[in-house]
Order: C-alpha cells, then sequence, then structure tokens
C-alpha cells in the first residue's frame, strides 16, 4: 500500500471519531491566535474571575446618633413608646385588682383543737389490746394505729382500784396486770412520735358499782384526784377522761372547778382535753351536762338506742348542733362500758355505723377493734385480732373472716383519711337534705372546697331518695360506699334519685360550683 493510501485511511478513521474522543489541540495548529500562548495543554482551560469589591458598614457616629436622636419625628416617637409602656402596665394592674376584688374571699378557718381534726381511739383494756397483754404491746402496735389516722388514744383505766375498795385506790400506781410507769412513758413517747396524743382514763372505782363510789366518798375521792391528776399531766398524758361527771360536778362543784382547772388550762400551744362520759340518752340531757360540766367533749348513749329511727337521729344531731359548736361535739355508739360497735348495732351494720360517725359534725370516738367489727363474746373486752393478707390461712372459713376484717379496716381507714384531709367534713356545715323515719341525708360543704353528701337507709326495703337544695347539682360522685355492686367507687349518680339498697350508705363528693 503507498503512503499517500495510507495516510488517506488516518484522516478517515479520525473524521469517523466522536467529537468528544478527538483530540483537543487548542487553536495553534488550525492557527487560531485565541490562546495566549498557542501551547494550552489539551483540556486545559483557564478562567479569570473579576475579583468581588466588599462594602464596609461603618454606622452611625456618636455625634450623628444624637444628631438623629434629638429630631422632632424620633422625640415624639419616644414619647409615644413610653406612653403606651405605662398604660399597658396600668391596665395589667388594673386587672389583677379587678380579679382579686371580684374573686370569692376564702372563709376563715373556725378555731380548732387537736381533737377536732380526727377519730379518738379508746383502749379500755390494755391486756386484751395485744399479744404482749401489757402497754408495752400499746406502743408495739402504733403504727398500725397511726394508719387509721387517728388523733388521739383514750387508754384505761390502768390504776390500782379495786372492785369497790376506797382504801386501795391509787390513783398514781399503774396495775401490774397493765404494766409499769416505763412503759407508759414509752408508750407516750411512741405516740407523740406518729402525731398521736394520749388520754388517761382516771374513773376513780371503775370495776365497782358506782364511778366515784358512794355519794359521801365523792369529796374524799375527788380531793385525791386532784394530785394524781398533777402527776400524770406531768408525765406527758395529754388529757384526762372521767366517766360519771355529772356526779361529782353536783356534788362538790367547787372541787370540780378545780378539776377543770388543772386539766384544761395548759400551757399555750398544748391544750389538754378533759372526756366527760354520760349514760343519758337524751340529746337535751346530753346538752345539758356539755354546759354545766364544761368539758370538752362529752361521750354519751345520744346515738346508742336501737329503736331510734332515722328521724329520731336526725333530731338528735339538729338539738345538739342548735346549742353548740360542732367543735364540742362527740359522736359515739359504743365504749369500755358498753362494748363494741358489731355487738350493738350487729356486723352487718358496722361499715355503716362508721360512715355515720365519721360524717357527722363533731369528734368520731370508737371502741378498739371497731374498725374490724370485732364483736363482744363472754366479756366486754375480747381480745383484738391481729390481720395481714401475706398470713397463711389453710381453713377456708377463718380465711374468709380475716378477708373480712382486713376489708373492714380499709373502709374505716378510707373513711378517716377523708374526715382528715377535707375541711367540709373535718368543720363544715351541716344542712339536712332529708330525712324519714327509716333514711337520712346530709350535706357537709364548706367555702370554697369540695362538698359531701352521706346518705343512709336504715330500712329493710330500697328507698329512693330525691335530694334538693339549691346548693346542690344535678350530680355526684360515689366516693365511698356499702354497696360495691349498685354504687360502686366513682360512679357518677343522680342526686334526685338516688337508690339506696336496705342498710346501705354512700358518702358522694361534688366540687364547689361558684
Amino acid at each position: 500500500m503507498s503512503k499517500d493510501t495510507e495516510v488517506d485511511m488516518k484522516d478517515v478513521e479520525l473524521n469517523d471519531m466522536d467529537q468528544e474522543k478527538q483530540p483537543m489541540t487548542g487553536g495553534a495548529a488550525n492557527g487560531d491566535a485565541g490562546s495566549p500562548t498557542g501551547t494550552e495543554k489539551n483540556g486545559s482551560v483557564k478562567v479569570k474571575i473579576p475579583e468581588e469589591t466588599q462594602t464596609k458598614f461603618t454606622g452611625l457616629s456618636k455625634e450623628e446618633l444624637l444628631t438623629v436622636a434629638g429630631t422632632p419625628g424620633w422625640v415624639r416617637t419616644r414619647w409615644a413608646l413610653l406612653i403606651l409602656f405605662w398604660l399597658g402596665w396600668l391596665g395589667m394592674l388594673a386587672g389583677a385588682v379587678a380579679i382579686i376584688v371580684q374573686a370569692p374571699r376564702c372563709k376563715d378557718i373556725p378555731a380548732m383543737n387537736w381533737w377536732n381534726y380526727g377519730p379518738l381511739y379508746q383502749i379500755g383494756n390494755v391486756q386484751a389490746f395485744s399479744e404482749s397483754q401489757n402497754l408495752k404491746g400499746v406502743e408495739d402496735k402504733i403504727d398500725r394505729l397511726s394508719q387509721l389516722k387517728v388523733k388521739g388514744l383514750v387508754i384505761g383505766p390502768i390504776h390500782v382500784a379495786p372492785l369497790d375498795n376506797l382504801v386501795s385506790l391509787n390513783f398514781e400506781e399503774i396495775s401490774s396486770d397493765a404494766g409499769n410507769l416505763e412503759q407508759f412513758k414509752g408508750l407516750i413517747t411512741a405516740a407523740h412520735k406518729k402525731s398521736i396524743k394520749v388520754i388517761l382514763d382516771l374513773t376513780p372505782n371503775y370495776l365497782g358499782r358506782g364511778p366515784w363510789f358512794a355519794n359521801v366518798n365523792v369529796t374524799n375521792v375527788a380531793e385525791r384526784l386532784k394530785s394524781a391528776l398533777v402527776f400524770w399531766l406531768n408525765q406527758g398524758v395529754d388529757g384526762i377522761q372521767l366517766s360519771g361527771v355529772e356526779r361529782v360536778a353536783s356534788v362538790v362543784p367547787s372541787l370540780w372547778a378545780d378539776i377543770r382547772a388543772i386539766v384544761q388550762n395548759g400551757t399555750e400551744g398544748k391544750r389538754r382535753i378533759l372526756i366527760g362520759v354520760t349514760e343519758k340518752p337524751s340529746a337535751v340531757e346530753v346538752s345539758e351536762l356539755l354546759n354545766s360540766t364544761g368539758v370538752d367533749l362529752l361521750l354519751s348513749g345520744a346515738l346508742r338506742s336501737k329503736s331510734m329511727t332515722a328521724t329520731d337521729r336526725a333530731q338528735t344531731v339538729q338539738q345538739l348542733l342548735s346549742s353548740h359548736n360542732q367543735t364540742q361535739l362527740a359522736w359515739n355508739i359504743g365504749d369500755r362500758k358498753e362494748g363494741h360497735l358489731a355487738t350493738l348495732v350487729g356486723t352487718d351494720m358496722v361499715n355503716f355505723n362508721q360512715m355515720l360517725l365519721l360524717t357527722l359534725p363533731g369528734t368520731p370516738v370508737f371502741n378498739y377493734g371497731d374498725e374490724i367489727a370485732l364483736a363482744d363474746a363472754d366479756t366486754k373486752s375480747p381480745k383484738m385480732l391481729w390481720d395481714s393478707l401475706e398470713d397463711e390461712e389453710t381453713n377456708g372459713t377463718a380465711k374468709e373472716e380475716k378477708e373480712q376484717r382486713v376489708s373492714c379496716r380499709s373502709f374505716f381507714k378510707t373513711l378517716s383519711e377523708l374526715r382528715g384531709k377535707e375541711r367540709s367534713l373535718q368543720h363544715g356545715d351541716y344542712i339536712p337534705l332529708f330525712n324519714s323515719t327509716s333514711a337520712l341525708a346530709y350535706l357537709r360543704q364548706w367555702d370554697q372546697s369540695g362538698r359531701y353528701v352521706a346518705a343512709f337507709n336504715w330500712g329493710s326495703d330500697a328507698v329512693t331518695l330525691q335530694l334538693a337544695h339549691p346548693d346542690l347539682p344535678a350530680q355526684a360522685v360515689v366516693q365511698v360506699s356499702t354497696d360495691e355492686v349498685n354504687l360502686a367507687p366513682d360512679r357518677t349518680v343522680a342526686l334526685s334519685e338516688l337508690v339506696l339498697g336496705a342498710g346501705q350508705a354512700v358518702l358522694l363528693q361534688f366540687p364547689y360550683m361558684a
């Protein structure tokens, strides 16, 4: 093949190549003078980007600012902004004042004593109360009592007092059956650590026929009691309980005045309580004794009679409230002498009566074991039963009875907690809503606190209560109920058609409405 033919074939091959694959020769090969040197390498391109000019902001000088600030326009603007600021501030202040003025003022809390804030718990027989059968055993149970939110323990009587034996009476010596002075002081210390007060029952002849022996002995006994009161108060007790106060107050009024002064004139900030006990059953007699004896609280049989109707109970409460402040009233059914709640009202009505005592206006007082429906057997001082759900039980009946006691205690604890923290239940107004021979309902309310309606049916048939009052809403919520099937907690019910089964009670709550 000739050289000319070879050259032609190479030219064709170059022409057939894609434009992108053909070698770049710059423009020098074609005589292009676009390149400054005419020797640029294949694929190399130089681009010259002009430098940007940066402008520096210096702002106004001090002299320029002062000049501008003094112009009329800026002066008017500043004054306008200042006036707007103060107008806005004054508007907010006026709004706050208007809210404060228009808001309803809270009522002042009434003067109350420590015993008005929760239930008192009577332990009339120390030996029956604990496994240790003495005062140390009571101390060991303080934590359990604290869980019930009790505010005071009424202990004894525990002093030496042989049956109807005035000569051997010794107020200042603890019976060996109950323990000793060191144990008693230990109990006081333990109770105080849990904010529980200790009241000592010093009824003179507590095992005999009459609490103050015969009338001819009252003066002698009252004189001896005075020195004993000083002794026990110095040991740290927070109050004294005495049965048969009407006798000593009427027979030796001057000595009774001394007894009152010793107990009630405590140091400032340490108010001590004097509790009287009477067998009088009527509201009129209880009211007269409260006035004549001057005791702080009076335990009585005002709610004890089984023949009382719901109307009778409503009248009793209303009569006492009409003559006395609720801080002076105590509500009890059982006691050391009369026995336990379960025996007096029936086991199935214990929770019912717990609710009654813990929601009435006044101080509720219970006998030991009332929280578990402990019943009297051959004695008014049955052995206390201590249970826990963790205990193993092999006997089905025993296990069921234990669960019933635990449930009863839980019911009591729930009510006692409400009584201790809700102002409407602590010191709220008492407003009757309904009463008949078998049913009773009332409202407890205080200022802007939550309100409570308590309703009870003693009858053997269900009743429908049509509750109406200007302070009542259409509905309320169940807080605690003895009938957890038809009136389960947190259920909303209509107050105009409140159905209560036979022997049932319910505590309802609704909020304050402005």
